[in-house]
């Protein structure tokens, strides 16, 4: 399992546009994608454009190849991609031992 950690910040004031968005594009493209497992929405308390997207998927490649080169990554961005302030911060991880 591999664990995609994306943290987002958005235009200000956009915090509840953009939580419908974002759930819209979980029910659209993320959650339809081969290899998604599930997601984890973090909305930040002292920073209230910022939010941390922790996304399980069964493999690297399921996400990097599979969503990024395929055509739900642009229904996913279509839901969210006008709020952004700046690119998302997008780094993975695997569990240890």
């Amino acid at each position: 399992m591999i664990l995609e950690i994306a943290d987002i910040r958005i235009q200000p004031g956009q915090q509840a546009a953009f939580e419908a968005a974002l759930r819209e594009g979980i029910a659209n493209a993320l959650s339809k994608s081969k290899g998604f497992i599930r997601i984890n929405v973090q909305h930040g308390v002292e920073s209230p454009e910022r939010y941390v997207l922790l996304i399980e998927w069964q493999t690297l490649e399921d996400h990097t190849e599979g969503f990024r080169n395929g055509p739900l990554f642009a229904v996913w961005r279509g839901h969210i991609g006008s709020f952004f302030a700046g690119p998302p911060a997008v780094e993975h991880f695997q569990a240890v031992g």
